[in-house]
This record gives structure tokens, C-alpha cells and sequence, in this order.
């Protein structure tokens, strides 16, 4: 990152973590009683969470509107008091009294004193410090940084945007906590900028369009993060398992299928049980065995590798599959298709040997692209998620010499293809380093979509070999990969991606044939009989409604074409054409537009002219 970029990156978090200071402050003024949790800044702005008690109805106050409204008033009144903010050291039991009325810093305060956590309760390998940070009349436990004073901020560059509930360190057994989110930037225009973006965000919302294009519901008698797959989210679904089959084809995959679920013994053997027990659904007991449903599909494909011996004349082996697994992610972590408890996952595994993982590693990679390249995605990060050296035995494999030269063996690669990427420490999967893929959308939405991993720990447990050149058992290597992520984050991410205006390869209807009146009707059913033996997804509306009104139907569901048919386009065996984007085309022969259409499907091509 340039000099420049890193001075401003510096300077947004000064910015945002002042004034969420601020706010807690504006909060405290107006309700006194209330105990504040903590206020970090995050991406495009920050939060903090407050427990307001109760009301005289017993029930837990919430914040209103016209709180947030006095809030945001009453921080442009300190904001304009240029108070510094005072940073100081101080023991825990300064600490203590400090926040004696303050239960949920008293806790925090126990952990720092311990050493291993920040002031956020998060895992850290910094030196235990207690420390605060002062402006005017409000002190908070804050090891900063911050801004030099108040005025810094921009009183007309920040907004507060909306109220949450938040468990206390995302425990739902803990109390429920009012957070305000907020964002701030250096000037109005930034801001309004910002605020602008948010409402076409909210105009792309894949939850709403969701419904409204008839793609997927939830059911509350069905369960919470539990898709129901409408007819057209089912052909979303198979446009893009044909595409990652064509791929996968091409590059030497082999495709399988394994069970939804298995003996707790897979599980126990692979590992994956004492990582991952918190997001697996409880066990099933039958016959005096325990079995779970499946979070993931690796340990089943570990299973196929070992079902034979191998050679080094096979590797790489790459054995793919869309396989249904289930995570149970905490309630107040569902949203909508990007965080769900079932998921189609995009899954493959690469057995190789360490001769051959850069090449493999970096055909990976090659494939991303391409698909980023497809959908148009123009802006995206690869981050090198490597292991921290505290959880060896507990969150990772306890093996570091491996995890030394397998971070630097996905680091060469990286850097042998040229291909940028940042490093995060402490966030590899158990097995080993990763590779994750940051995406924003065409609005600047970030998403975190596909991940690459590599895996030196599994296969010893499976005892899984080949037998190398020169006649000896050796463990190969395995690559985990997800390219195009679940079915259910890649469908939500395209949706908003593209506003559900999908290209016409991936739109579930591609023609809609809308006759004048209804002595047209017999020709619209011939010309929708043409383009369904064409292999386009079309139907014809012959309701009773007038020609402009199915127009409008056709347009809000987002057909990328509309074909009307009268006297003329019967007499003479055309369409006329109307395109999503506004653009038309008069008396154009049928078998013309077929031509066109199915080389537009056939090349997955972009645009609609």
C-alpha cells in the first residue's frame, strides 16, 4: 500500500474511534444510568454498545429515533469544544475504581490484567497494558489511537445510522445490548457519498430482491438459515453448477458424492470435532452409534483418496462436488443467503505432491480469476491467513515447523505468479495456511466469497499415500478450494451484485413474449414453443391484463428481453424486441433472434445488445 494510502487508512481510524468516543459520551449525558460495553471503529465507520436497564414497563429500554437525533446534536455540541483527547496509564485497580458503576469494563479490566486480551476482550500477544483514554467530562478504558481533539471531526462528516441488538461478546446466554452503528469521514461530500452508496445497497438488498424476484424464502416452521430454493433460485442454482462442472472439467476434475451425514468417528479421526463441535448440530444416536450431519465434505473425500493405493504416475488427484453440508451458526449471525445453516458448497479437494502444489496452488487461483473475469468483479483481495504462535495445540495443529514452510511455500507461489496479496496473522484454518478472497460488488460492497487452503495435517490422520518414483510411501498434500464459495453466498452476492438484472445466461427467465391483445395470443405460444426448442427460457404472457401492464411485470421481474407480437410480427413471422436496458429493435426475424440469444447463453456473455 502507498505511503499515502497508509497515512489515510491511519487517520479513518483516528477519526472513527474519536467520535465513537464522543457518542458514548452524548449517550451517558442522556441516560446517566446507562453501562457501556465497547466502541471500537470498524470498516466504514464504528459502534458501541450500551445497556440502557429497564423502563417502567420492566422491559429492557431501546434507543429511538429521536434519541439518535439529540445524540447526534449533542456531538456537534462537544465536538465544537476542541476537548483533547488524554491518553494514561493506569493499574487494575485504578481501573477498578474508575469503572466502579461499569460491570461490563469491569470484566474487560480482569482480562487485561490477566494478560492475552485487549480492551475489547480479543485475543492478543501484546503486553498486558491498562490504559484510557480522556475527552471533557468521558473517560473510557482505550489504548487508542486517537485524534489530537474533538474538533478534528468533521461535525457535518459523520451520521449515526441505525440501532441493533448485540449480545455482550457475541454470546447469546449473555445480556442483549443496544448498539448505535455509525460511520464519519473527513468531509460532507465523503459522507454523502458513503450515505448514497448505502441506499443503493439497500435498493440491491439480496434479501429483498430475494423475494420480490421469487429466488428463495425462510419459513419459520422450516427453521432459521434454511433456504427454500423458489423455481428460479433452482435455476440459479444449476446455471452455476453447469458452469463450475464445464471448468472443473476442463482443469481434470473428477466429480463425487458422499453422504449428508456419518459416524461421530470421521469426525473424531479428521480433527474436525474438537474445532469445530460449537458449529455442528448436536449428534443423532441410533443402534448405540453417534452420527452427525455433515459441516463439511473433506473428510469424505479423504475416504475415496484412501479406497485404493495410489500412484505418483495419478497425482494430482482432484476430486470435486456440490455437497449440502450444515453449520449451526449462531442466531444473531444469520443473514439472510450470506450466513445460513445449510449451504451447496462449490467443494474440491487436490491431492498432490509437494512437487506439484505450486502449480496446482496457483491453478486455483488461475480459476478465480476467470470467474471474476465472467462476472465482472474488477476489484478483490487475496488474503494469506496464517497461524499465531499462541494457538498451536488449541486452534491449530501443533506442528510449526510445517506451518513455517507451508506459509512460505503459498507465499512463493503468490509471489512467483505475481499475484498481490496481504498477510493476516492468525486466522489459518487448523490445518493449515489459507488463502481468502475479499470481493466487492459493483456498488463497492465487500463480501468475503472463496477460500484456498492448504492442508498438512488431515491426510497423515487418514493414513493417505502414494507410492513415489523411486518406490517408497510418501503423504501427499491437499488443497482445500471453493472458487465459486456456497451456492447460497455466491446467489446472495450476485443478486445485489447485479441488482437482479442477471446476464442472460444466468437470468431464470431470459424471454418474455407479450402479445398486443389476445387475438395474438396462438402466435406468442408459437414463439415461446420456438424459444423453449431452442434451449432459451421463455414463456409467454397470456393473462387478461393490457400489453403495458405486462411490460411493467416483465420489467420489475427483470427479464433481460421482452418480445411483442401483433398483426405486423404474425403476417410476417417476426418480434419485436424490447431490451432490460431500455433499448428496442422492430420486426426482427424470429430465427435471428434465437441465433443471437443462444450465442449469448453459449459465450455467458455480459451484455444484452
Amino acid at each position: 500500500m502507498a505511503k499515502s494510502s497508509e497515512l489515510e487508512k491511519d487517520f479513518l481510524y483516528k477519526l472513527r474511534h474519536s467520535t465513537a468516543h464522543v457518542m458514548a459520551q452524548a449517550v451517558l449525558e442522556r441516560y446517566p444510568e446507562a453501562k457501556i460495553a465497547i466502541g471500537p471503529p470498524i470498516e466504514n465507520g464504528f459502534y458501541y454498545d450500551f445497556d440502557l436497564g429497564k423502563g417502567e414497563d420492566g422491559k429492557p429500554r431501546t434507543f429511538t429515533p429521536e434519541d439518535l437525533e439529540a445524540i447526534e446534536k449533542r456531538m456537534r455540541r462537544i465536538i465544537a469544544g476542541r476537548h483533547p483527547f488524554v491518553y494514561r496509564q493506569v493499574t487494575a485497580d485504578e481501573a477498578r475504581r474508575l469503572f466502579a458503576d461499569q460491570p461490563y469494563k469491569l470484566e474487560l479490566i480482569e482480562g487485561l490484567a490477566q494478560g492475552g486480551v485487549d480492551e475489547y476482550g480479543n485475543e492478543t500477544t501484546e503486553p498486558p497494558v491498562i490504559s484510557t483514554y480522556r475527552h471533557d467530562t468521558f473517560e473510557d478504558l482505550c489504548r487508542g489511537p486517537h485524534l489530537e481533539h474533538t474538533g478534528q471531526i468533521p461535525p457535518d462528516g459523520f451520521k449515526l445510522l441505525s440501532v441493533a441488538g448485540a449480545y455482550w461478546r457475541g454470546d447469546e446466554h449473555n445480556p442483549m445490548l443496544q448498539r448505535i452503528y455509525g460511520t464519519a469521514w473527513p468531509s460532507k461530500k465523503e459522507l454523502q457519498d458513503y450515505l448514497t452508496m448505502l441506499e443503493e445497497a439497500k435498493k440491491r438488498d439480496h434479501r429483498k430482491l430475494g423475494r420480490e424476484l421469487e429466488i428463495f424464502i425462510f419459513d419459520d416452521e422450516v427453521g432459521p438459515g434454511l433456504p427454500l430454493w423458489l423455481p428460479n433460485g433452482g435455476i440459479l442454482i444449476e446455471e452455476l453448477e453447469r458452469l463450475a462442472k464445464e471448468v472443473e472439467e476442463r482443469a481434470g476434475y473428477q466429480r463425487v458424492r458422499t453422504p449428508h451425514l456419518t459416524k461421530e468417528a470421521l469426525f473424531l479421526r479428521s480433527g474436525h470435532l474438537p474445532y469445530y463441535a460449537e458449529s455442528m448440530y448436536p449428534p443423532m444416536e441410533m443402534e448405540g452409534v453417534r452420527y452427525y450431519i455433515k459441516p463439511m465434505n473433506c473428510p469424505f473425500h479423504h475416504k475415496i483418496y484412501a479406497s485404493r493405493p495410489r500412484s505418483y504416475r495419478e497425482l494430482p488427484i482432484r476430486l470435486a462436488e456440490y455437497g449440502t453440508c450444515y453449520r449451526y451458526e449462531k442466531s444473531g449471525e444469520l443473514f439472510g443467503l450470506m450466513r445460513v445453516r445449510s449451504m451447496q458448497m462449490n467443494d474440491a479437494h487436490i491431492y498432490c505432491a509437494e512437487s506439484q502444489f505450486e502449480e496446482e496452488f496457483m491453478a486455483v487461483v488461475a480459476m478465480y480469476r476467470y470467474y471474476f473475469d465472467l462476472f465482472g468483479i474488477e476489484r478483490y483481495v487475496m488474503r494469506l491467513s496464517t497461524h499465531g504462535k499462541k494457538g498451536l495445540g488449541k486452534k491449530y495443529v501443533d506442528n510449526e515447523r510445517l506451518w513455517l514452510k507451508t506459509e512460505e511455500m503459498v507465499r512463493s507461489a503468490m509471489r512467483n505468479g505475481n499475484v498481490p496479496f496481504v498477510e493476516v496473522p492468525d486466522e489459518a484454518a487448523f490445518y493449515g495456511p489459507k488463502i481468502d478472497v475479499q470481493i466487492w460488488s459493483a456498488i463497492g460492497r465487500e463480501f468475503t466469497l472463496a477460500t484456498n487452503q492448504v492442508d498438512f495435517a488431515v491426510p497423515p490422520r487418514f493414513n493417505l499415500t502414494f507410492i513415489n518414483a523411486a518406490g517408497e510411501e510418501e503423504t501427499p498434500l491437499c488443497i482445500h478450494r471453493a472458487p465459486l464459495s456456497t451456492h447460497e453466498r455466491m446467489i446472495g452476492f450476485l443478486i445485489e451484485h447485479y441488482a437482479g438484472a442477471f446476464p442472460v445466461w444466468l437470468a431464470p427467465q431470459q424471454v418474455r413474449v407479450i402479445p398486443i391483445t389476445e387475438a395474438h395470443n396462438e402466435y406468442a405460444a408459437q414463439v415461446e414453443r420456438a424459444l423453449r426448442d431452442a434451449g432459451i427460457r421463455a414463456a409467454a404472457d397470456l393473462g387478461s391484463e393490457r400489453m403495458n401492464a405486462k411490460i411493467r411485470s416483465a420489467q420489475l421481474m427483470k427479464v433481460p428481453y421482452m418480445l411483442v407480437v401483433g398483426d405486423q410480427e404474425m403476417a410476417n413471422g417476426t418480434v419485436s424486441l424490447r431490451r432490460r436496458d431500455g433499448t428496442r429493435q422492430n420486426d426482427l426475424p424470429l430465427a435471428e433472434f434465437i441465433a443471437r440469444t443462444q450465442e449469448k447463453i453459449r459465450t455467458r456473455a455480459k451484455d444484452l445488445a
